[in-house]
C-alpha cells in the first residue's frame, strides 16, 4: 500500500509513518506547505509536495492520511477524493459544523472509501475489553469513565512550529474538541451503542489562549451505560494522566496508559464478588497506529474493518451540538 500523507506534523512523522512501514506500506509522498517537514519527509524517502494538486497529479499512491489542522481537512478531502484514493482523515474531521458539512457532502456522493483515524480502536487492549464486554465478563456494563490528559501551553511544541491547536481559527477548539472525540468513539466500540444526550463543561484556566485547556463530557449509551470523559491540555505530564475503566455488574477494567499513541499499558480485572484482581495480557509491542494503518489497507482493498464514515460523521454532529453549546458559557 503507497500511502500519501497530507501535513506532516508530529502525529504523521512520529506515529502514522511509523505504523504505515510497520504494516507493510510505505510512505510514497508528503505534502506540507512547511519547508522544514517537506526536509524532514524527504530524508524519510518521500517525495515531497508543497500543494495537495501536485501531489495527486503525480500519483503512483493508493491511499491517504491527511493529517493538517483541522480547518484544511475540508479542502483536502475535496481535493482528494476528486482523485478517486481512499481517504484516512485525522479527528476531529473538522474544526466546526460547516467544515464537518463540506466533508459529509463528500461522503454523500459514495465514490471512494473514508475513514476517521480513531486509533484507539485499534489499541490491542481495547480490543481485548470489547470481545469480553460482548462475552458477558464483565456482567451489565454500567458506566465508561476516562481521564485522557495532556500538558499543552501555548508555546508548546514538538519540532513543527507554531501550536496550531491552541488557535481558535485553526483548531476550532482546544482540549476538548481534540481529546474528547477518541473517547466518544472508544465507547462506541467497546459497547456497540453511541454514546448519546451529550453534555460537556468547558475549563480555561491555565494557559493563556482562547481556547479551552480542559472540559468535561458526559452523556449515555441507549441501554444506559454512563460515560464521563476528562480532557485537558493543562494537566502536568508526570502525574498519571491516562485511564480507562469500564464497570459492569460482575467486574471492572482498569486499564492505564493505553489511551495515546503509544504501544503498551497495562490492564486489570477486578472481580466484583471477592475483590480480587487479574493482570490481563496483551500485545504490548504494537502501535494502535500500526493496527489502524494495517485496518485501512484492507479498507481500501474493499474489506470492512470497522471503518464507518456514515456513523462517524453522526458522531461529530452530536459532538459540534453538545460543543458550541458549552463555548456560549465558556
Amino acid at each position: 500500500m503507497r500511502w500519501g500523507i497530507i501535513g506532516y506534523g508530529w502525529v504523521a512523522r512520529d506515529y502514522m509513518a511509523l505504523g504505515i512501514r510497520a504494516a507493510g506500506g510505505s510512505v510514497s509522498a508528503v505534502c506540507d506547505p512547511s519547508p522544514d517537514a517537506r526536509e524532514q519527509a524527504q530524508a524519510d524517502g518521500a517525495r515531497v509536495y508543497d500543494s495537495v494538486a501536485a501531489m495527486l497529479a503525480a500519483g503512483g499512491l493508493d491511499a491517504l492520511y491527511v493529517a493538517t489542522p483541522n480547518h484544511l481537512h475540508a479542502e483536502a478531502i475535496e481535493q482528494a477524493a476528486d482523485a478517486g484514493l481512499p481517504i484516512l482523515c485525522e479527528k476531529p474531521l473538522a474544526e466546526n459544523a460547516g467544515g464537518l458539512e463540506r466533508i459529509a457532502a463528500v461522503a454523500a456522493r459514495g465514490d471512494v472509501r473514508m475513514g476517521t483515524a480513531f486509533d484507539q480502536r485499534h489499541h490491542p487492549a481495547h480490543d481485548i475489553i470489547r470481545r469480553r464486554i460482548a462475552e458477558g465478563d464483565l456482567g451489565a456494563v454500567t458506566a465508561i469513565r476516562i481521564v485522557y490528559c495532556c500538558w499543552v501551553d501555548p508555546d508548546w511544541s514538538r519540532g513543527t512550529g507554531e501550536n496550531w491547536r491552541a488557535n481558535q481559527t485553526c483548531a476550532g477548539g482546544g482540549a476538548v474538541l481534540d481529546l474528547a472525540p477518541h473517547g466518544l468513539d472508544l465507547a462506541q466500540f467497546l459497547t456497540g451503542e453511541p454514546v448519546e444526550h451529550l453534555a460537556m463543561v468547558l475549563q480555561r484556566r491555565i494557559h493563556d489562549y482562547p481556547v479551552e485547556d480542559g472540559g468535561m463530557t458526559t452523556g449515555r449509551t441507549a441501554s444506559g451505560v454512563l460515560f464521563s470523559s476528562h480532557t485537558s491540555y493543562n494537566w502536568p505530564e508526570n502525574l498519571p494522566r491516562r485511564r480507562l475503566e469500564i464497570a459492569g455488574t460482575k467486574a471492572m477494567i482498569v486499564a492505564s496508559d493505553t489511551m495515546g499513541q503509544d504501544a503498551g499499558g497495562h490492564m486489570t480485572r477486578i472481580d466484583a464478588s471477592d475483590g480480587s484482581s487479574e493482570t490481563l495480557g496483551f500485545d504490548t509491542g504494537t502501535t494502535p497506529f500500526a493496527r489502524q494503518a494495517e485496518a485501512f489497507a484492507r479498507f481500501a482493498r474493499g474489506e470492512d474493518c470497522g471503518f464507518d464514515i456514515a456513523r462517524d460523521i453522526a458522531a461529530a454532529r452530536a459532538f459540534f451540538a453538545a460543543f458550541e453549546g458549552a463555548g456560549r458559557c465558556l
